[in-house]
């Protein structure tokens, strides 16, 4: 591919528009005959009112490169003040080199910003000093007040002009990155939210699903009219209490002040097991002690029983006939969760999954720095489907 031309970077519309204005205004003095110094002045070496405007029409040209190369503007714009100095000089050629002393600081580099004040200081400290100590005539520190105005003053002024300018862009700069960080927060907060109402919804809604499609299905393969009364029962239950579950998270989505229900804990687990029992489940329940329900945390308590719901709910889906067992124990400042279920072909029928359950419960753990596995195993029964958790109950002491 071929590289484009580099194009040296244009002029700007104003730039170009003082230095015609800088141009017209000294020919107008110039042609009315009104200079800075008399033909007679000792500093006048050049003579003729002709050589009045090349130093005119050079730093003119310099105003247009104001933005451009500043730096050379300058430079060149020097070179032509100090002819103009030994003519009879025009007032609009040192006006405009004013401005290009002032463009040097405010468009150049950060270097040339810091060290044209200084020299331009130095030198209109030199301009007063020098001549005075030569001359002792107090007139000679007009000469350093001259070279003051011309050169210090608008430095000064540019150097001023561009920390405003600088300090602007810094402060605006900062405006956006926090805006940036502010949406990004958002942004993250609502990715956190909708996670956390998809684990509540997948977990308190999915079990009564799970039960409805499992036993609609065994109501409509066995032709018993007890088990379809019991099945439509239980059917009607789940239904319900998922209805109602619904209702209240739908509730909270679009009011948002709505009464939270109680958040679960792990004295709730006994009517849990209670639930998956008349769902079908033959579970057992090894649970903490009551003495020790108060000392754990609530996050944590939410977490375990939400764990345990959905292992639940996933051995009414897809386990084997057979025991479910759920244990709870605390030690060394964390308590751990197991729930077994057998594991192989199941006779009877299922519910399909989709692997949000696992996602839910590993997401739960990871929020409280925990482990969790979840697989098959082999045990003195057979083959059986295992879910361990461990759930910190006090904070880790940073590394």
């Amino acid at each position: 591919m071929a590289l484009r031309p580099h194009r040296p970077p244009r002029p700007h519309r104003f730039d170009v528009y003082v230095a015609v204005s800088g141009l017209l205004g000294g020919l107008l003095l110039w042609g009315i005959g009104l200079a800075t110094r008399p033909a007679d002045d000792a500093i006048v070496l050049l003579h003729g009112s002709w050589v009045i405007l090349l130093p005119l029409a050079v730093t003119a040209g310099c105003e247009v490169l104001r933005r451009v190369t500043p730096r050379t503007a300058l430079l060149v714009g020097t070179a032509a003040v100090g002819l103009d100095l030994v003519t009879q000089g025009n007032l609009f050629t040192v006006l405009m080199y004013t401005d290009l002393m002032y463009a040097a600081v405010l468009y150049g580099t950060p270097a040339s910003a810091r060290r044209i004040p200084w020299v331009t200081g130095l030198l209109t400290v030199a301009g007063a000093l020098v001549p005075f100590a030569v001359w002792r005539e107090p007139e000679a520190l007009l000469i350093g007040v001259a070279v003051g105005i011309v050169s210090f003053a608008p430095a000064s002024t540019g150097l001023i002009v561009r920390n405003h300018r600088d300090a602007a862009e810094a402060a605006q700069l900062r405006a956006e990155q926090t805006a940036l960080l502010a949406e990004v927060d958002r942004t993250q907060a609502v990715v956190a939210e909708r996670a956390r109402m998809a684990r509540e919804l997948h977990d308190m809604v999915a079990n009564h699903l799970s039960a409805i499609a499992i036993h609609s299905t065994a109501a409509l393969s066995l032709d018993d009219a007890k088990t379809s009364r019991e099945a439509l029962s239980v059917i009607r239950e789940n239904s319900v209490e998922g209805l109602a579950e619904m209702r209240r998270l739908i509730g909270i989505l679009r009011d948002g002040d709505s009464e939270p229900a109680a958040t679960p804990t792990l004295d709730g687990l006994a009517a849990l097991v209670a639930g998956a029992r008349g769902n079908g489940l033959d579970v057992t329940l090894d649970t903490l002690p009551d003495s020790t329900h108060g000392q754990v945390p609530a996050p944590v308590e939410l977490a375990a029983y939400r764990i345990v719901q959905e292992s639940l709910t996933n051995a009414l889906k897809h386990a084997s006939p057979g025991r479910v067992t759920v244990s709870l124990a605390q030690r060394d400042g964390s308590i751990t969760v197991e729930v077994t279920s057998p594991y192989g072909d199941r006779d009877g029928p299922s519910a399909p999954g989709s692997g949000a359950g696992l996602v839910g419960m590993r997401e739960r753990t990871a929020l409280l720095h925990g482990t969790f596995e979840a697989g098959p195993e082999d045990s003195a029964d057979g083959k059986i489907w295992a879910v361990h958790v461990t759930l910190p109950v006090t904070e880790k002491d940073p590394a």
